[in-house]
């Protein structure tokens, strides 16, 4: 993108439409609000930038949509006058492109590794693939096609593989969840990931509406094609490939251990994902710089999607243009915040375990969203002073906090991966005398669960914020805390339990070349802000080394 490309490109904002109406409409009412620069409209493109619905009133609910224009014959359009840009809603468009400052010198004897191949593993991956580094590229899980064999078993007959599963293998966690890619942080390079991921086969759509989803079935694609491309760049695939041990070695390369064999790199990527414990353990142990951070837990409440619908949209409930209603609700009672999480329009609660004797719940969706329920997390957060240390160490004490709660899920639902639920009306009543009626449970399938007390699942102080949060809820969404509503637990991959403390420099405490990244690693949270941090830390290990010759 050229440096007048970027200063002759306008956003046009707060462009109303019915419900009911076309976005190409909202290419025609910027183009009549155009008309008022008279900078002739063949000399300009124009496209949207943002869709989002606003419910906030039932009975006018409306698409709000932004639109970008851009000079196609060399006029500046940031240099209409302030009154100008007013009149038309419009400000200037300063979105950068994704530019290195300086190609780095120092010289790398041995390729660079990614450990994890979630979101920040493969951007970082794809970023020095594209830039001649040939990274290797290892996962403890599956490929995208075995990694769906094992889910599938897993979902059918209880079988669990501990490496290969909802949480481990190609494209990370959020293969199997909405595939959503709204984030609150705002960086220029979420449009880059963005525009990356429909190159290779997300929808249309991602570009422009407010809240991005890919869906689980779409993102199997994507994730293949992306490992296909950096593969083609020279890049080395090892799936099943488990990190068990690093050490440094007297030249500054680090010989990397895993179950497959010894590797060695000049340059180590930590993209763990947050439920690697096994190697959060491992690295303590070698006196990694780790500590313990907040996090949240709770359960899965599933409603009818149609009731969401009416609750959200009223008589608009069924628009197509609209699609499945969606929401994030949060509230504070306390020292303590309980919010909604991971909302999975015409979804289905799965099954997330990663470890034997563990309960585990997420959401997940198609890209249709075609799904009869609606489900997601109720969390409470959970602070880092309710841990209790494990072998002396304040971070293996908040993932044992996790595990606790994830292995009473395990026994309250009977063992074999059952998941315990709940109606919404006897949890809040601390009763058990109902079994689902108008809304099903769509964990495993419905038939994998089991009729359970949710409290004793959880801290006392959990329950009783879950409680408070339902009718919280409830005052804003009419009927979320409805009796027949369901609950199913645990809860509990919100987000890692720790961080891996890093430098200025993106390294990892003490030590030179070791670069801990994305959600598993602390520093991210969800799909685009996870692949944002790889590209950050992929761009600081382009202007430090020149890459390998071997």
């Amino acid at each position: 993108m050229s440096p007048d490309s970027v200063q002759s490109r306008l956003i046009l904002g707060n462009i109303r439409l019915g419900a009911d109406q076309q976005l190409d409409d909202a290419l025609s009412v910027a183009r009549n609000r155009m008309k008022i620069t008279g900078i002739p409209l063949g000399a300009l493109s124009f496209r949207l930038h943002r869709r989002s619905v606003d419910a906030r009133h039932r009975d006018r609910v409306s698409l709000v949509c932004s639109v970008i224009v851009e000079s196609t014959q060399g006029a500046d359009l940031c240099a209409l006058s302030p009154s100008v840009l007013a009149a038309i809603d419009a400000k200037p468009l300063r979105e950068e492109p994704l530019a290195l400052q300086k190609r780095g010198t120092q010289p790398m004897k041995y390729r660079p590794m990614v450990v994890g191949m979630g979101p920040a593993g493969l951007f970082c991956a794809l970023l020095l693939a594209e830039n001649g580094y040939r990274p290797i590229l290892i996962d403890r899980g599956d490929a995208v096609e075995d990694r769906v064999r094992a889910v599938e078993r897993f979902h059918t007959f209880g079988i669990l593989d501990t490496d290969s599963n909802i949480q481990f293998g190609a494209g990370g966690a959020g293969t199997f969840s909405d595939g959503k890619l709204l984030t609150r942080i705002s960086d220029p390079r979420c449009a880059w990931v963005l525009r990356r991921l429909h190159e290779f086969g997300a929808p249309d759509d991602i570009l422009y509406k407010a809240k991005p989803h890919v869906g689980t079935d779409v993102l199997r694609v994507v994730i293949h094609r992306l490992l296909s491309r950096i593969e083609e760049l020279g890049g080395q695939l090892h799936y099943r490939t488990r990190l068990d041990d690093v050490r440094e070695n007297a030249d500054g390369s680090y010989s990397v251990k895993t179950n497959r064999g010894e590797m060695v790199c000049s340059a180590l990527v930590l993209a763990l994902g947050h439920s690697a414990r096994d190697t959060y353990r491992m690295l303590i142990e070698k006196n990694f710089d780790i500590i313990p951070k907040p996090i949240s837990v709770g359960v899965r409440i599933e409603h009818l999607q149609e009731d969401i619908d009416r609750a959200l949209y009223g008589n608009f409930a069924g628009n197509h243009a609209l699609g499945p209603a969606e929401y994030a609700l949060s509230d504070t009672k306390g020292e303590r915040g309980v919010y909604t999480f991971c909302m999975c329009p015409g979804g289905e609660v799965v099954a997330a375990a990663s470890e034997e004797g563990g309960l585990v719940v997420n959401g997940m969706s198609h890209h249709a969203r075609d799904g009869k329920n609606a489900n997601c997390a109720v969390a409470v957060s959970v602070r880092c002073e309710d841990y209790e240390p494990e072998d002396g160490n304040a971070a293996l004490g908040a993932i044992a906090y996790q595990r606790m709660i994830e292995r009473a899920a395990f026994m309250a639902g009977g063992g074999a991966y059952a998941a315990p639920i709940q109606t919404v009306g006897d949890f809040m009543r601390d009763q058990l005398r109902h079994v689902p009626t108008r809304v099903h449970p769509t964990y495993r399938g419905g038939t994998q669960v089991k009729m359970a007390a949710l409290s004793s699942v959880f801290p006392s102080y959990i329950t009783e914020h879950l409680r408070y949060g339902l009718s919280a809820f409830d005052r804003k969404i009419h009927g979320f805390a409805a009796d027949d509503a369901v609950l199913s637990a645990a809860e509990t991959r919100t987000s890692a339990p720790v961080r891996i403390l890093r430098g200025d420099d993106l390294c990892a405490i003490g030590h030179k070349a070791i670069y801990p990244c994305g959600e598993g690693a602390g520093y991210a949270g969800g799909i685009t802000s996870a692949a944002v941090d790889g590209l950050r830390v992929a761009m600081t290990m382009i202007e430090r080394f020149a890459p390998s010759e071997c």
